[in-house]
């Protein structure tokens, strides 16, 4: 909804990100908690997809990031990123995961926070929660110039211009300092600053700069220390601002939306599917922004079509927001019985652009909307839910209830103090809030933080912590600030061998059909009759996509499933993939006619081209997918059983892919594989052999974490087969080294846990 819409979802962190920058219309950076900052590089193609490679690894979160633009020097620019272990990383973008970078700047005692450049290029300045700013020389690395004064952590910074550096401070406040390091003046804000940006020259309301901070207000300033505007219409911490070439402001928030403010009023909201939308940037030469969220996606947005990705992917989006579980806490306290209901969408309009209201269901569940005054309209955007996240047993504290109530000893003697947390909350900023209500020192809060990441690793939305196993922490564990390693939780139940078969099914259909009539209308226009559908085609492929969203997949005949593999096979490589799309969902399907199919659908899609080197990557993906959803029915087991051969051909070229969704989808049948071939009347031990060659690969060549975590369960489920099979893995396929390089390429507690328990199988 509104101008700018979404442009591409760059997936790869395995953290929250929290720093991105867009400084050229063909590349952006990210940063994130994972410890990794990436560089997304543009892909010349139609929609709009990145390559990403990375730039750095470290072995803390990464807080920060910033650019500086090309010079003689250094005429690719230089990346600059800092967090946790307080070091400054430096480096050009060619050296990237190189050992080296170009300069490692030391002198901050604490999480390096905020970072910035100005806009000649020649200076660095940081903040940390070492309450200190620092400005440093590109290129003359040695020493900085010390910022002080601070009473609180410094979290936000601005190289304002040549001589001014202005400082945002927990200590709600905001300084502007010479670059000599005198203080110039303080301004007092009334809240803590968690972001500046500096605003351009003559900007219609007068200001200079603009700062936010926890109130949601973001406030408009003239260096002198006037404040001249507020804006108001975000409802929770606002984390990060940019401004706009034309002179509008972006913002992004805790309250899962980045909006754009034009003259004092938003006038877009873009609501995210995450708890938190960390960051945000512009892209000074076509105005494009890039946001970095809790769910761990870098988004582009453009206001250009041709910009924009295709509306598949855009109502993809768009569902995604729909779906989203808003954490009940995270609202002002909801009494349904006095909601309207869903007649209030069509009765009443809003009177601005991001308000939000709450209807209550005619199935009882409460959903949010809010105002979109560019499509005059009420968009859905998530179902409020009581503690999301969290189905299993809850633990009262004050009459609240949360998933984890922690003991914090502080003195001995004294009695804990109690540390509540829900999974759907910020950790970060619960740990925030707990520091400041007990007056506890800063120094603490990184090690809270860290605490009750940790310990609640792996419950996330939509999951009870109790699955896989009750809670392993209750009220009893206790923490101690200053504990060299918090006490470990206990054992988490064994995940191998995996017994389940896995499918692909969730599907946009009205999307699909909708690419289907439009592809099948431009080959009527460019003269492909031959390969076009009729009418009566149209109606029965409705009917098809109909059932398949209904659940009825059961009356699906074989003609109707000709018609597809029609559509599949025969369109032109650019227009087959709603086809195959269709396709996979079929082979999920009961009832259906697949596998009576001559020939038999392996060879059918070989003949089609699906798994040459020209196809498209996302026709080979599909394709696989396919091959995944076999598994789903009976008959489709022994299909795939039946053509392991011609199966396992077709896709052991992809086993080193780069693409993302290939990949995903390759090891998502591996352990189909490896769960049918764990079955006694469908053993083989040769092929069992030739799918730990492959996952040895996937592992030494995977960077994405879902696939990395799909791979070692199959290798798992594999040498669950027997000792036989742990051998050759050791001795033949090199599986030490394969998952060394997956705990140091994907560092997750689900992986180190399955690589543990497939290292107890090896011996």
């Amino acid at each position: 909804m509104g101008d700018y819409k979404l442009s591409a979802s760059l997936q790869g962190h395995e953290d929250d990100v929290r720093g991105v920058v867009f400084p050229h219309p063909n590349f952006v950076v990210s940063a994130s908690r994972d410890a990794t900052v990436r560089l997304w590089k543009l892909l010349p193609q139609t929609p709009p997809t990145y390559d990403d490679t990375i730039v750095s690894h470290g072995t803390a979160f990464v807080n920060s990031l910033a650019f500086v633009p090309p010079s003689s020097e250094f005429p690719e620019g230089l990346i600059v990123s800092g967090g946790q272990d307080t070091i400054i990383d430096v480096r050009q973008p060619a050296k990237a995961g190189a050992d080296n970078a170009d300069a490692l700047l030391l002198g901050h005692g604490h999480n390096v926070c905020a970072l910035d450049v100005s806009e000649d290029g020649k200076k660095i300045v940081s903040g940390s929660w070492d309450n200190d700013a620092r400005i440093w020389q590109v290129g003359k690395w040695e020493e900085s110039t010390v910022l002080r004064g601070h009473g609180a952590a410094v979290w936000a910074v601005l190289a304002y211009d040549k001589e001014t550096i202005i400082t945002g401070c927990a200590d709600q406040a905001i300084r502007v300092f010479h670059t000599s390091g005198k203080l110039i003046r303080r301004l007092k804000v009334g809240d803590v600053v968690r972001a500046l940006c500096r605003l351009p020259p003559k900007h219609p309301s007068g200001a200079h700069f603009a700062s936010s901070g926890n109130d949601a207000v973001i406030r408009l300033w003239t260096l002198e220390g006037r404040e001249v505007a507020q804006l108001h219409g975000h409802e929770s911490f606002v984390y990060s601002l940019a401004a706009l070439p034309d002179g509008n402001i972006v913002s992004s928030s805790e309250d899962r939306t980045a909006r754009i403010w034009s003259n004092q009023q938003c006038i877009q909201t873009i609501t995210h599917p995450a708890i938190s939308v960390w960051c945000v940037a512009v892209c000074p030469d076509n105005g494009d922004i890039v946001t970095g969220a809790s769910d761990r996606i870098v988004r582009v947005f453009s206001k250009v079509k041709e910009r924009q990705a295709e509306e598949s992917a855009i109502e993809e989006f768009n569902e995604s927001v729909r779906a989203s579980a808003i954490p009940q806490q995270t609202m002002p306290n909801i009494n349904k019985d006095a909601l309207p209901g869903p007649d209030f969408l069509t009765s009443k309009s809003g009177t601005k652009e991001g308000q939000v209201q709450m209807i209550k269901e005619l199935n009882g569940d409460v959903c949010a909307y809010t105002w979109s005054t560019a499509a005059r309209q009420w968009v859905n955007v998530g179902t409020v839910v009581e503690g999301a996240g969290s189905d299993g047993k809850k633990i009262s504290h004050e009459g609240k209830d949360y998933d984890f109530v922690f003991d914090v000893d502080i003195e001995e003697g004294k009695p804990p103090l109690k540390l509540p947390f829900n999974v759907s909350q910020n950790p970060y900023e619960v740990a925030r809030k707990f520091c400041a209500d007990n007056k506890l020192p800063v120094t603490y809060l990184d090690q809270v933080t860290n605490f009750i990441v940790t310990n609640t690793q792996g419950t996330t939305i939509g999951q009870s912590q109790n699955q896989g196993g009750a809670d392993p922490w209750g009220t009893e564990h206790r923490y101690r600030p200053g504990d060299d390693t918090p006490a470990q939780p206990a054992p988490r139940p064994k995940l191998l061998p995996q017994k389940e078969y896995l499918d692909i099914s969730t599907a946009n259909h009205k999307a699909m059909f909708k690419k289907l009539q439009e592809f099948n209308q431009s080959l009527i226009e460019d003269g492909s009759k031959d390969v076009s559908l009729n009418p009566h085609d149209i109606e029965v492929l409705d009917s098809i996509v109909t059932k398949l969203e209904k659940g009825k997949s059961s009356s699906i005949d074989s003609d109707s499933i000709s018609l597809v593999l029609k559509i599949a096979t025969a369109w032109p490589a650019d227009k087959v993939l709603p086809g195959l799309d269709v396709l996979r969902l079929i082979t999920a399907s009961s009832g259906t006619c697949v596998e009576q199919i001559s020939p038999p659908l392996p060879h059918i899609l070989a003949d089609a081209k699906l798994f040459e080197p020209s196809t498209p990557p996302n026709n080979t993906m599909m394709a696989i997918r396919a091959f995944v959803n076999l598994f789903k029915t009976k008959s489709g087991r022994d299909l795939a059983n039946a053509e392991f051969e011609t199966i396992h051909k077709l896709c052991k070229p992809y086993t080193t892919s780069t693409n993302r969704n290939t990949i995903v989808a390759l090891t998502t049948l591996y352990i189909n594989f490896a769960v049918l071939l764990s079955a006694p009347e469908t053993a083989n031990a040769d092929r069992a052999l030739t799918l730990l060659d492959d996952l040895s690969d996937i592992l030494k060549s995977a960077r994405d974490s879902e696939a990395m975590y799909r791979a070692v369960v199959a290798a798992g489920t594999l040498f669950a087969l027997g000792k036989d099979f742990c051998e050759a893995g050791r001795d033949v396929f090199g599986y030490e080294a394969a998952l060394k390089k997956a705990e140091e390429t994907v560092r997750e507690p689900r992986i180190r846990n399955v690589v543990a328990e497939i290292r107890d199988m090896l011996g």
